[in-house]
């Protein structure tokens, strides 16, 4: 999947449709950014959006190293909030392959667009809390 053929700006402009309609509350045109997304480029350009909202999660200052992210309870929570915590535990390692093999198994399971919903609300709680 690491073959997108959107163009880097391309991929910022799609993550910043679905931010956009993430903070206006819009589920369904979240839903929609990602359809055309992959109407246009398949799943590889649906990943490099998610990668890219994983990206604004974690923020800039990632140490050098192996991460380990803190989420109290994961394993108690639903299909699509772990998938958000591993997905953003795997940006934040620079391990693509994991975050590949999650967006994979999501996509086969049927739950990928529940996933990326979740992980467009996670990006969009995440910029709130930095501006609070």
């Amino acid at each position: 999947m690491r073959c997108v053929t959107d163009s880097p700006q391309q991929t910022l402009d799609d993550a910043t449709a679905v931010l956009r309609s993430a903070l206006a509350g819009d589920g369904d045109a979240v839903v929609g950014a990602f359809d055309a997304v992959v109407d246009r480029s398949g799943l590889a350009g649906a990943y490099g959006v998610a990668w890219c909202l994983a990206a604004t999660m974690v923020g800039g200052s990632v140490p050098s190293g192996r991460c380990a992210l803190d989420f109290p309870g994961i394993d108690e929570a639903g299909y699509d909030t772990r998938w958000v915590a591993r997905f953003v535990s795997a940006y934040a390692n620079a391990d693509a392959d994991t975050g590949e093999a999650l967006f994979g198994a999501a996509a086969a399971d049927g739950l990928l667009p529940d996933c990326l919903l979740t992980l467009a609300g996670s990006t969009v709680a995440t910029l709130r809390s930095r501006a609070a």
